[in-house]
């Protein structure tokens, strides 16, 4: 099981030193995420600065985003790094596309899917002769002129991972991808009775085993009351949400999303916590004592996740003697 770590990079001059500190304590990867700022630029300076360490998004949002562009950026991050570049893409939910983004929502696993070929014709493209005639539902790209073409590169495989929480993402990373980001609102039971099921269906389709395809997950832990408290809080956020509801279903507890729903709708945040119950937060987070926190993460998660990261962003200089704790007991 690797371990990675995450990062919100709150600003750019400070990711080459964060990138070098990653990297220097042994994690696998170093994962954007797409919340307050862009997911990729971070990456270009963390490829500039670091050697081994895989480099990818967790996740970046597709649908605001045409594959062709999508191309470019991964195309050209694949290239800095020396073929460490991980592109991690997810829809986003429909409030968002439409109204953070100002996008159409529409089918978005198929959507998905046809981006995702769409943009492997494209890198087919540059790797081979500058031809491409792709004519899908949602995308046509059948123009690729030589002054538009960056030509081939040394690392043309560009791992793609996706994230989700319902059968239809998993079923498609399953198909395609080389990575499926499990959403951290989830329990070893959902992962066992939905998400590898579902991904297992998808290799079918395309004659894939369990081995081609890397499930990764940020996920909660608690070694002391007040982490607890602060994970409650997350917990109850995500449980609000209508499209996360299977997750609840699953344990038989879609009563409580209900209510956090409607707590939700009169920004009762501050209540929605008291909602989740001891039993509740176990399910959905790793509690233990700091000395037993990795013996607990792998007791969970041997055999339904190859990569683990913590769901708090890894910030340089705190807790450095925990992550090296951390770090060193995963790798033994």
């Amino acid at each position: 099981m690797k371990i990675d770590a995450a990062t919100l990079v709150p600003n750019l001059g400070e990711m080459p030193a964060l990138a070098r500190s990653v990297e220097a304590l042994g994690f696998d990867c170093l994962w954007t995420s797409e919340t307050q700022h862009d997911p990729f630029l971070p990456l270009a300076l963390a490829a500039e600065h670091t050697k081994e360490i895989e480099l990818g998004t967790a996740i970046a949002v597709a649908f605001p985003r045409s594959p062709t562009v999508l191309a470019h950026i991964a195309w050209d991050l694949q290239a800095a790094s020396k073929g460490r570049f991980i592109l991690g893409l997810g829809t986003q939910v429909k409030p968002h596309i439409e109204r953070r983004f100002g996008m159409t929502w529409e089918h978005p696993t198929a959507k998905l899917r046809e981006m995702i070929l769409a943009m492997r014709a494209v890198w087919d493209a540059w790797q081979g002769d500058g031809r491409i005639n792709f004519r899908g539902e949602f995308y046509k790209i059948t123009l690729m002129t030589p002054f538009f073409n960056p030509g081939p590169i040394e690392h043309p495989h560009i791992p793609i991972y996706i994230a989700g929480v319902n059968e239809k993402l998993c079923q498609l990373a399953g198909e395609l991808c080389q990575g499926f980001h499990v959403h951290p609102f989830h329990s070893a039971k959902y992962l066992r009775e939905v998400t590898l099921p579902n991904i297992a269906i998808g290799m079918q389709k395309t004659q894939r085993q369990r081995a081609d395809l890397q499930v990764s997950s940020a996920v909660f832990v608690a070694t002391d009351d007040a982490e607890k408290e602060m994970v409650r809080a997350q917990i109850s956020f995500y449980a609000s949400t209508p499209s996360y509801r299977a997750v609840l279903e699953t344990h038989g507890w879609s009563a409580v999303g209900e209510e956090l729903s409607m707590m939700a709708a009169r920004k009762e945040w501050a209540e929605m916590a008291g909602k989740i119950t001891d039993e509740m937060l176990e399910e959905f987070c790793v509690v233990a004592a700091p000395d037993k926190l990795t013996d607990a993460i792998k007791a969970r998660y041997t055999g339904l996740l190859d990569r683990i990261t913590l769901y708090t962003p890894f910030e340089p200089d705190q807790d450095t003697e925990k992550w090296k704790a951390l770090i060193k007991a995963f790798k033994q």
